[in-house]
């Protein structure tokens, strides 16, 4: 029953940081956001029983994606910095 409850609740928080992370002004907010999603999502796996699922989602989806995305961001704005 506490899986049940844990699972209802995981679920709501994913989707409520999907939403901050499509609707949020900053980006680096919607980055976090992602990652959140991603990282909650490799929650409710390992819960239902997937680990190797799980273990993928937490690696690749919440900290490589998320690491790729700040790299991006930053190259972004050395780059405009430089051009001026």
């Amino acid at each position: 029953m506490i899986y049940i409850i844990l699972s209802v609740f995981l679920g709501l928080f994913v989707i409520m940081m999907a939403i901050m992370a499509v609707h949020h002004n900053s980006i680096k907010v919607a980055i976090l956001a992602s990652g959140g999603v991603s990282l909650f999502s490799s929650i409710l796996y390992l819960l239902l029983a997937a680990p190797d699922v799980a273990m993928t989602e937490a690696a690749i989806g919440s900290g490589l994606t998320t690491f790729i995305f700040f790299y991006v961001l930053n190259k972004i704005k050395n780059h405009k910095h430089v051009e001026e």
